[in-house]
């Protein structure tokens, strides 16, 4: 059994992995920056280990440091959570090797899923559909070919990318020699590799994940999906579980491909396989091998805690439930608020002087914000999520209009005055949007 769990994370995600860590009654070690002594999941771990200096690369990345804290305070486990070093094999590896428990899964397949060309091909053996696309990677001698065969438009994407960077669309033959350029340098910069893939690029779809999580011995469930259409520059803004594009037996069909599939490869712990729906057919575009950002919103309509069952799996104890014990409840959505100016989106760091979380039934608020704390210019902007739940979606939508107008964060900007504007919009309130949705809502109500 693991014994003391150290939280290779900062901000919201560290905090929320403590407290999971707590109710299971184990220990905890809270990492680190100098930039971060003051942060929350800091002040209410049981240890804490100041890793380096502020830059991620000299902390949070800083798998030697990691490593040390580990031996220093004997924890026999860690806790990635999302981003930094989650999705990095090697850092598994060098856990393994030295007898500290991974809470995620297998090095192998953090690699098989973390290029995109890999994952597409494991997706098509493993029975998910996929989006018509290139056989692997596309050279700038072969685009054209390989666009006529997928028809335009396409989509050019790097192979080890994320966040919707080295990623081009060329809506026709004129464009696709600078689409792909562009996209390789891109990549190059962002992932030090210039290797992209082409596939379809479909003009309105919703962006639909299934959550899933697996003992890593052939067992594995599917806890239903999110719907993350809301989007400004492919990242993430609002979520909401279930979709309200989707009918029951849709949603149970597409979570029965998924479960099956990482029966069959074995999977451990959780995951998300990540989709693009449009016209009735779901396309394959991803799976990100790590607990998600949005991953309350499950938790919300299934009553399962996804941490609790990762560190459940992670020490050999399998999964709590079996696929016909998993009940969906009700209606959830979560709102990411960032310290970021809601018109223009640049970063807000600074200090907030006043702090009130909005309370009731049905609402949780996942921060790790403060009266008083000093959001500091180095990391991610995002400072909390804000998720509601309701008997119906209608019940759900009026439960957030109230909490956002309860919700207060003085001293710097957030983007909740965008989520006041979109709970007001016609087409949110009729479930009626897609990937694009809100880059043009935005658009046009800044002109």
């Amino acid at each position: 059994m693991i014994s003391k769990i150290l939280i290779a994370n900062r901000g919201e995600i560290a905090l929320r992995v403590l407290r999971a860590c707590k109710e299971l009654g184990i220990a905890t070690v809270a990492v680190h920056s100098t930039a971060d002594a003051d942060a929350m999941h800091v002040r209410l771990a049981d240890e804490s280990v100041c890793i380096g200096p502020p830059p991620s690369r000299d902390s949070y990345l800083n798998i030697h440091q990691i490593v040390a804290a580990c031996e220093i305070t004997g924890a026999d486990a860690v806790h990635p959570g999302y981003g930094f070093l989650s999705e990095n094999a090697k850092f598994a590896e060098i856990l393994e090797a030295h007898d500290i428990t991974f809470i995620g899964p297998t090095a192998e397949h953090i690699r098989i899923m973390g290029d995109k060309i890999t994952a597409k091909q494991t997706a098509q053996e493993l029975g998910i559909p996929v989006v018509p696309g290139s056989d692997g990677e596309v050279k700038p001698e072969n685009a054209l070919e390989v666009a006529r065969k997928i028809g335009f438009p396409v989509l050019i994407k790097a192979t080890a990318g994320g966040g919707g960077r080295g990623m081009k669309v060329a809506r026709s033959e004129a464009d696709l020699e600078e689409a792909v350029a562009t996209a390789r340098t891109e990549a190059l910069a962002a992932f030090g590799n210039d290797a992209v893939y082409m596939e379809k690029y479909l003009s309105k779809p919703r962006h639909i994940e299934i959550q899933i999580v697996g003992d890593g011995a052939g067992n594995a469930v599917h806890l239903g999906e999110r719907d993350c259409s809301l989007q400004r520059r492919h990242q993430k803004v609002w979520e909401e579980a279930n979709s309200p594009a989707l009918n029951v037996d849709q949603r149970m069909k597409i979570g029965q491909v998924c479960a099956d599939a990482m029966k069959k490869l074995k999977y451990r712990g959780a995951g998300t396989i990540e989709f693009l729906y449009e016209n009735g057919e779901f396309y394959f575009i991803e799976m990100n091998t790590r607990l998600q950002v949005e991953h309350p919103i499950t938790e919300a309509i299934t009553g399962i805690d996804l941490v609790h069952e990762q560190i459940r799996v992670a020490s050999g104890g399998g999964l709590s439930v079996r696929q016909e014990d998993i009940v969906f409840s009700g209606h959830a959505i979560e709102c990411r608020i960032n310290a970021e100016d809601p018109r223009t989106f640049v970063p807000s760091p600074g200090t907030i002087t006043h702090f009130h979380a909005p309370g009731g039934l049905g609402v949780r608020v996942d921060s790790g914000a403060y009266q008083g704390y000093r959001i500091p210019p180095y990391y991610d902007s995002l400072i909390g999520k804000l998720i509601v739940h309701g008997r119906t979606r209608v019940e759900c939508m009026m439960r957030l209009r109230r909490v956002l107008d309860e919700f207060v964060i003085d001293g710097i900007k957030t983007t909740l005055p965008l989520f006041q504007d979109l709970i007001n919009n016609q087409d949110i309130a009729n479930g009626d949007y897609d990937i694009h949705w809100l880059e043009k809502h935005l658009a046009a109500t800044s002109e």
